[in-house]
């Protein structure tokens, strides 16, 4: 009963938007019901109380009104129609008996259990307005008269050969079971309307909640992968300009012997660096996690010093092996190299880390049992590229959607290196991941020297 109630729960249930106006609008219906309500009795011959008509239509007014505001203070609404009852039951017993005001008295405690925001006062206010309206149906049962006239109205003229009970108790017993009924009826439906509202915003509070999560790890992804593209650049970017110290270095040996190669080595190595400068302001804007290690790893060079080892990370020259580690007896993978130029490390590293991230995706989410991996370069608008374009015919596997982050990595380096990306699944079937890297300064210079 405690937990049907939400006796101990401190959830409060907020007031929809325009409340006034819709409850203002229920208490007009139920009015004009009970005024049609009373017609009816009144044409039936059943209103045989003697007040005027204007009289019995305030009566049921002021038993309706409170509806208006039922929802903004339900258990002091309550409490007024159980009292309305009552006084209309003693002095008006047909204003109290008609439709239209049961509707009204069944709304007010339906209301009071859906919508009060203290549960134990609510709670033990509908007790004692079901405890003083039965105490008070059983006083009204007790009264000779009262007794007389409800043998009256259930006698009827049929034969009552077998009958179990007599009039008077058959009277009493049908009136508790329809009151039993009403009552009961009235108060657990506004505990189950209560109790669905707050498993609603219970619902809605995960959600956002979930959402919150989900936007925080995505920013928290981005940021991750942004700090890694920046970490392989920055070493991929060291490695080169380490060789041009050394360019430069025979370059300036072979300036008295051999002027023009010297003139020639001095002019790529002016090209490199420019190239390796724009990258670094290009894509260093975030900074490196404090206290993370390289890429590769660090290890020891003598007492308290640590030095980082620098190697070149993966590129297209590895994309054959990375194939061949990947496909197995169920899962074929078949690789198509047409580049025939050189492509930089750097792009080429991102070539390869979304060649990887494409296959374990198809292993993961999809039903696909082979995949096709093509590198290709091209020309579009006088400028070259690289592109590489993985292609599955299979179906999304149920239950496996994955969150999302591996396709914004590559995205994100789609973007550092401000290429385009082509991902989703294919009308033919299947699904395409199709990346397209403008090839750099360094790699047409690379390309004519």
């Amino acid at each position: 009963m405690k937990e049907f109630f939400g006796l101990d729960d401190d959830w409060e249930r907020p007031l929809p938007e325009g409340w006034f106006k819709r409850d203002a609008l229920i208490a007009g219906v139920v009015f004009l019901s009970a005024l049609l309500g009373l017609e009816v009795f009144r044409a039936s011959g059943a209103l045989s109380s003697g007040w005027p008509r204007w009289a019995i239509a305030l009566a049921a007014a002021v038993g309706v009104a409170p509806l208006v505001w039922r929802r903004r203070f339900p258990v002091t609404v309550m409490m007024l129609t159980a009292a309305h009852m009552f006084v209309a039951g003693v002095t008006q017993p047909a204003v109290m008996a008609n439709i239209g005001m049961q509707a009204a008295y069944f709304f007010a405690i339906f209301t009071a259990l859906a919508w009060a925001r203290d549960r134990r006062i609510v709670f033990l206010a509908a007790c004692g307005v079901v405890i003083f309206m039965f105490g008070w149906l059983a006083v009204q049962w007790s009264v000779a008269s009262m007794r007389d006239e409800l043998v009256a109205s259930y006698q009827g003229n049929g034969s009552r050969e077998g009958a179990l009970f007599g009039p008077g108790a058959a009277a009493v017993l049908y009136g508790l079971m329809v009151n039993v009924l009403y009552f009961a009826t009235a108060v657990g439906a506004g505990a189950v309307s209560w109790r669905g509202a707050r498993a609603r915003a219970r619902a809605v509070e995960q959600a956002r909640t979930i959402t919150r999560q989900a936007d925080q790890l995505t920013e928290q992804a981005v940021v991750e992968e942004r700090l890694r593209i920046a970490r392989e650049l920055h070493d991929v970017v060291a490695h080169h300009v380490a060789a041009i110290g050394i360019q430069a270095a025979a370059a300036r040996k072979l300036m008295a012997k051999n002027p023009e190669r010297a003139t020639d080595s001095l002019s790529n190595v002016e090209a490199s660096s420019r190239e390796a400068v724009t990258q670094m302001r290009a894509l260093l804007g975030t900074l490196r996690a404090e206290g993370q290690a390289g890429a590769s790893g660090t290890k020891d060079a003598g007492e308290g010093e640590t030095v980082t080892a620098r190697t070149p990370e993966p590129g297209l020259s590895n994309i054959a092996a990375l194939v061949d580690e990947v496909r197995t007896a169920t899962f074929d993978v078949h690789l198509d190299n047409l580049v025939d130029v050189d492509v930089p490390a750097n792009i080429g590293h991102s070539i390869y880390r979304t060649v990887q991230e494409a296959l374990a995706n198809v292993q993961r989410h999809s039903t696909a049992t082979a995949a096709t991996v093509t590198l290709r370069t091209g020309e579009e608008r006088n400028a070259r590229y690289v592109e590489a374009e993985v292609l599955d015919d299979g179906r999304p596997r149920s239950g496996t959607s994955g969150s999302g982050l591996g396709l914004l990595g590559m995205r994100e380096r789609v973007t550092a290196h401000r290429g385009t990306a082509e991902i989703g699944p294919r009308l033919t079937g299947g699904y395409r991941v199709r990346v397209r890297l403008p090839l750099d300064a360094a790699a047409k210079t690379k390309e004519t020297a």
